[in-house]
């Protein structure tokens, strides 16, 4: 038995953030109704990524809403809200994710939905909260590193910002909703009391970035010092960084700069013996040891580093990352198949329960699959 079995989420969310959190929720046994427009759905269902598309709806769309349901339901419609209502009677769980207001004016909003459930825990994802000048902005991903300085620490001193190459905000907000939903569970077994769960976009990347942005605040403000090459955190002290060898790419993270040099065969490295400089001469660092290790491969350099536990490791791409036996242990991916439908490869839960993998096989629902749902 899975530790939610029994709990009815409904999933009014769109696009990544909310959606990311009730699937969490999903695997872990809960059931996951989501609740979309007649005609339209999710608009996830058409915001492809790589132009990929699978029997109609965005295999995006099929990644985020496996071992889901789906009922549609017009909530400008008095018959339809009035089943919505009905439904949230007797639901566990609602995550929805419109702009500040939008609930309210269908009298949905937390304070409406308590009354008609106060067991209800109530989950609300906005892109940056529901007040301040921000408030009406699009929450969307781009937008929310953009303003939160995040692409200001890849790369390296005389790049531009560069942004994350994944939708970062959205999952990891997606990761704080579930997790602030599940402690509203914890307190209702103890209380019989449900609760507001509010995340936004913009608050969940900077938290993120508490590591490097408490730098920041204690550092008088000044803006952070991203390496000239070969560096992957603004804040961090040489050797950290990703360096070329002959045939690929290493990474080595802290380790004792005269160390290295000593086990790598760098004299060069022998002089700074001072911890601070490290920091302070980071770049010149870098560029020795980056021009030192194009010499050889990468398997030559593990084999150096590794016996002597130096913190280090291949970089992989994916076609190599799949092929490993490391990865083939970890058995993270599965099929799923959407009732009457195709089969698609895609990730599984990361989280193991009792020394259980979980794993979900059912794909995502067409829209308005489960017309009994709203029953």
């Amino acid at each position: 038995m899975r530790p939610l079995e029994g709990l009815l989420v409904l999933d009014f969310s769109q696009f990544l953030a909310g959606p990311s959190a009730a699937l969490s929720l999903s695997d872990l046994g809960a059931r996951v109704v989501k609740v979309e427009r007649p005609g339209v759905g999710d608009a996830c269902r058409k915001l492809k990524i790589g132009n990929q598309e699978l029997d109609t709806d965005s295999v995006l769309f099929h990644t985020i809403n496996r071992n889901k349901e789906s009922v549609v339901a017009d909530l400008k419609d008095p018959v339809d809200l009035e089943r919505v209502r009905r439904l949230i009677e007797r639901a566990d769980v609602l995550i929805e994710s419109f702009r500040p207001g939008i609930m309210a004016r269908f009298g949905l909003d937390y304070a409406a939905a308590s009354l008609l459930n106060p067991r209800l825990v109530y989950g609300s994802v906005s892109g940056y909260g529901a007040q301040g000048p921000w408030s009406e902005k699009p929450g969307q991903d781009l937008l929310a590193q953009a303003l939160s300085g995040l692409p200001w620490l890849n790369g390296h001193g005389q790049d531009p910002p560069l942004p994350l190459g994944l939708s970062v905000a959205d999952s990891f907000t997606g990761a704080l909703l579930a997790q602030g939903i599940l402690a509203c569970l914890c307190r209702r077994g103890a209380t019989g009391r449900g609760g507001l769960v509010e995340v936004s976009l913009m608050e969940s990347v900077m938290d993120l970035q508490f590591e490097a942005f408490t730098a920041f605040l204690n550092d008088r403000g000044m803006l952070p010092r991203r390496a000239a090459a070969n560096g992957c955190n603004a804040f961090s002290a040489a050797p950290y960084g990703l360096y070329q060898t002959a045939d690929g790419y290493l990474a080595i993270a802290m380790t004792p700069i005269p160390r290295l040099g000593l086990l790598l065969g760098i004299d060069a490295l022998a002089r700074y013996d001072r911890p601070e400089t490290w920091f302070q001469e980071r770049d010149d660092i870098l560029s020795v040891l980056a021009s030192h290790l194009r010499s050889a491969s990468t398997k030559h350099w593990l084999e150096i580093l590794e016996p002597a536990d130096v913190w280090c490791a291949e970089v992989l791409d994916w076609p190599s990352l799949v092929a490993h036996d490391g990865f083939t242990a970890l058995d993270i991916v599965q099929e799923v198949t959407r009732t009457n439908g195709p089969t698609m490869t895609t990730t599984r839960c990361p989280i193991r329960i009792d020394g259980e993998i979980l794993k979900s096989p059912l794909g995502a629902p067409r829209l308005g699959q489960n017309r009994g749902g709203l029953e």
